[in-house]
């Protein structure tokens, strides 16, 4: 049985006007993770995660990016103590690839900790 596709340049909604495809299709997050301590408690192209320490967690995606220059905008969740937050990417080219991202929560320019938090990650998968 073959699948079928559907072809549109816009979408249009009975009340809301419309909105080019283009916008849905490179606008919106590829990955995106909610942590809790250190387990994952919902997520969107995310197969696994590692916990590698206090406050560091590695994204392991389903579907890989097409580059590892993608955007990963994170913050912590309510409630969070953390006075600094680190987004995915941030300083060692290792730490994120294609296939994996990790996230860090730093408390107070000190030391990681655990926390919950958020992360979206924008870019074109491979």
């Amino acid at each position: 049985m073959a699948n079928g596709k559907i072809k549109a340049d816009t979408l249009e909604h009975s009340t809301a006007g419309s909105l080019d495809t283009q916008f849905v299709v490179n606008g919106s997050a590829k990955s995106w993770n909610s942590v809790a301590g250190q387990a994952s408690t919902d997520s969107l192209n995310v197969s696994s995660v590692t916990d590698v320490s206090a406050g560091q967690l590695e994204d392991n995606f389903t579907n890989n990016f097409a580059a590892a220059t993608y955007s990963s905008p994170a913050s912590p969740g309510g409630g969070s103590n953390v006075q600094t937050f680190l987004a995915t990417n941030w300083y060692d080219s290792a730490k994120y690839t294609t296939s994996l991202s990790r996230t860090g929560a730093y408390l107070n320019a000190t030391a990681y900790t655990d926390t919950d938090f958020y992360v979206a990650r924008f870019g074109d998968l491979a």
